[in-house]
């Protein structure tokens, strides 16, 4: 097969349909190639604005929306809260991330949105390659997602890994259970539905939280407004990870999008690296990748809690981290807009505890009391 043509997973039941919505003719046409290309979908339909879109969905109820913001007659956000409103499916919104649009996707995901993704590029075979592997895997993640508004049963589909934390970081010779000299470490990985997620439980921490970095599949450029947003509505400070950042207390760095990030030593503490590289697990960055790290930096003084999401990136680098000594949890099902990554982590036996959502906060923080006790 030719490196460039991307390899989906096997098929399991019949083709999820995929509605497109978005006033661009030329979108609309690449966005369709992209989603026939993957056995899994097709496409139900295309509309050029929400008013067509809200007449095909009476014919036919899609799988997944995928939804432009700017269009005519009725913007894309406006069409998002009544659909939510009167018949929630899952959405994901499509957007060229400029920086008015990752303001309104922030409102997006506020109403109700379980992913979003870049345009398409399309100019080489590599940007179209890139473009095909995130949008036919968060199309397939929407498709089997439980919006928020109707927790509809999900069937998790686990979706192949291509590449291992082995292209970014050589796993350990052995696992370690020493624990660093600087406090508790908090590791946290997420992928559809996780914004939402990601909310509620930095929202229930105090701002004298444990030391924590998450990584959020996320497209390049979001991850700023929506590291932003977080920073206005909760009490930690919480910014977008920069190359050298210390990982200190009462600070939540998020991962950005299309960039790997790894955690070092600095001294009796932490910093991170932000580095490029392949998808790892079909992801950039990627969950395995940071709990590696983690795992090998900070071995037992680290929690790692992997979240809703599609797929198995995270699973195996949660495994690593609970050989190492940490503390490993995972999200339970019947929280979770998507359990393919949790699941995936409590096959392997990566997650020592099981938990809901609303727990999770709680559990961060009995971990940094404990944690405290222990060095004293």
């Amino acid at each position: 097969m030719n490196s460039m043509t991307p390899d989906f997973p096997p098929v399991r039941g019949r083709k999820k349909r995929i509605l497109i919505v978005d006033d661009s003719a030329a979108v609309r046409q690449a966005l369709s190639s992209i989603i026939e290309s993957d056995p899994a979908l097709e496409v139900m339909g295309v509309a050029a604005d929400p008013y067509v879109a809200a007449q095909r969905i009476r014919d036919e109820v899609p799988d997944a929306i995928i939804l432009d913001i700017e269009m005519p007659r009725m913007d894309g956000l406006t069409f998002l809260r009544k659909l939510m409103a009167q018949r929630p499916i899952p959405v994901v919104i499509c957007s060229t991330l400029t920086e008015d649009g990752s303001s309104a996707m922030v409102a997006a995901l506020e109403a109700g949105a379980v992913d979003v993704i870049t345009k398409p590029r399309v100019d080489t075979a590599h940007a179209l390659h890139e473009a095909t592997l995130r949008i036919c895997d968060v199309a397939r993640a929407a498709a089997h997602a439980r919006p928020a508004r109707a927790r509809a049963a999900a069937r998790p589909v686990k979706v192949e890994a291509k590449l291992s934390a082995d292209v970014m970081l050589p796993p350990a010779m052995r696992a370690t259970a020493r624990r660093g000299a600087s406090g508790p470490l908090v590791c946290i990985g997420a992928s559809t539905g996780g914004t939402e997620a990601l909310r509620e439980v930095l929202m229930a921490l105090p701002a004298q939280c444990p030391a924590t970095v998450i990584v959020q599949h996320m497209p390049e450029k979001f991850t700023a407004a929506f590291a932003g947003r977080l920073n206005g509505i909760c009490a930690p400070h919480i910014k977008e990870a920069a190359d050298g950042d210390a990982v200190v207390p009462g600070q939540v760095l998020i991962a950005p999008g299309d960039r790997h990030l790894l955690l070092e030593r600095l001294g009796s503490g932490y910093r991170v690296r932000i580095k490029e590289g392949p998808r790892v697990s079909r992801h950039r960055p990627s969950v395995d990748v940071l709990f590696r790290s983690a795992a090998q930096t900070a071995g037992a003084s680290a929690l790692g809690i992997l979240m809703t999401g599609m797929g198995d990136d995270g699973a195996h680098g949660l495994l690593e981290m609970r050989n190492a000594g940490a503390l490993t949890i995972a999200q339970d099902e019947a929280s979770c807009v998507v359990f393919g990554m949790p699941k995936a982590a409590i096959d392997l036996g990566g997650a020592a505890r099981v938990t809901a959502l609303h727990r999770i906060a709680r559990e961060v923080m009995d971990f940094a009391a404990r944690s405290s006790l222990e060095t004293q």
